[in-house]
């Protein structure tokens, strides 16, 4: 069995204490400007007495604004005396992200959502990763990890979960992403799922649940109101909030994102023309888009067309696109997650 160091992370709140906290998740991180310094990683902790646990996160991503907006908001306002149980709010989990508005950390170019489960003599980011999968999970009952598309992508809002061969965890997390109340719900299979919040989570056989709330490196009323709402109705569904979930405007329609065939990826670079629009149905070999080189005039664009029918849930945000990037996806409708 490999023997795993405790993490350099120490937190200046006690997770079972009552009351409300505002602290922090300090990494040592020694350079230029100061030997002996630290990553100073905002963390609120409210706990009410015996209850679940609720964990909440944003910023697992830099340029992702709903989650983040939402937490600060949350933390801000939380009291004990609102609550039954414990509620850790980390609204940017990628401090060092945020602070630079990306999606990836300054400091070493960590991307915080492909660096699971961790490891706490790795890099940074890696730090921050282990820190959650080893200490703060294990005190979860359930987790809510708040996504948008940043600033390469605008997706419609989903509140999204996966098919899992636990059928009962799979049946809890779907409930805790209708609970949410997003327009959609989505069945997601998902990029590079080993290195994934999303899989430490569910691995460890708590109910998770993520979001993609629009994008654009932006927010607006309408996807912050949304995140808000669905915090709410998260904690409300674990039990931390009194009351029934408050139900969406009208019933979430069932999506699911079934396999990578569904992800379109540019094997051009240039200047990106949409054909059809965000929440367009799109039947096998309509035209997408088309990508013009950006090189000389006179040269005909390259079309790309749907490999398979569904809605267009994502596309990319800029313009221009590069090789590799992946520039739409494409989910299907579903009467049921059977």
């Amino acid at each position: 069995m490999s023997y795993l160091p405790d993490s350099p992370i120490s937190a200046t709140v006690d997770y079972h204490r009552d009351g409300v906290q505002h602290g922090f998740l300090k990494l040592p991180h020694s350079h230029d400007d100061s030997a002996w310094g630290s990553l100073m990683i905002p963390i609120a902790v409210v706990r009410n007495g015996a209850g679940p646990t609720v964990l909440l996160t944003g910023g697992n991503h830099g340029d992702e604004y709903e989650g983040i907006t939402a937490l600060i908001k949350l933390a801000n306002r939380l009291r004990a005396r609102d609550i039954a149980g414990r509620v850790i709010i980390v609204p940017m989990m990628n401090h060092p992200a945020a602070l630079n508005g990306t999606r990836t950390s300054p400091i070493d170019k960590g991307n915080l959502n492909r660096a699971f489960p961790g490891d706490p003599c790795g890099t940074l980011t890696e730090r921050i990763a282990d820190y959650f999968t080893r200490y703060l999970v294990p005190l979860s009952d359930v987790v809510l990890d708040i996504h948008s598309g940043g600033r390469t992508l605008d997706l419609l809002p989903f509140a999204a979960t996966h098919r899992l061969p636990d059928q009962d965890l799979a049946r809890r997390c779907l409930e805790g992403a209708l609970a949410f109340g997003a327009p959609n719900t989505l069945l997601m299979s998902e990029l590079e799922g080993a290195a994934l919040f999303d899989t430490v989570v569910e691995n460890q056989g708590k109910v998770f649940i993520s979001t993609e709330l629009r994008g654009g490196g932006t927010s607006t009323p309408e996807s912050v109101a949304l995140a808000e709402r669905g915090v709410e109705n998260v904690l409300r569904y674990a039990g931390v909030l009194a009351g029934e979930p408050h139900p969406p405007v009208s019933a979430s329609r069932m999506l699911e994102i079934p396999d990578n065939d569904h992800y379109l990826q540019s094997e051009h670079a240039g200047l990106l023309e949409f054909c059809v629009g965000l929440g367009d149905e799109i039947r096998a070999g309509d035209l997408i888009a088309r990508i013009y080189g950006m090189e000389r005039t006179g040269a005909a664009p390259v079309e790309y067309r749907a490999p398979v029918s569904g809605i267009l849930i994502g596309r990319r945000h800029p313009a221009r696109v590069a090789m590799g990037d992946t520039f739409a996806v494409l989910a299907v409708v579903l009467k049921n997650f059977d």
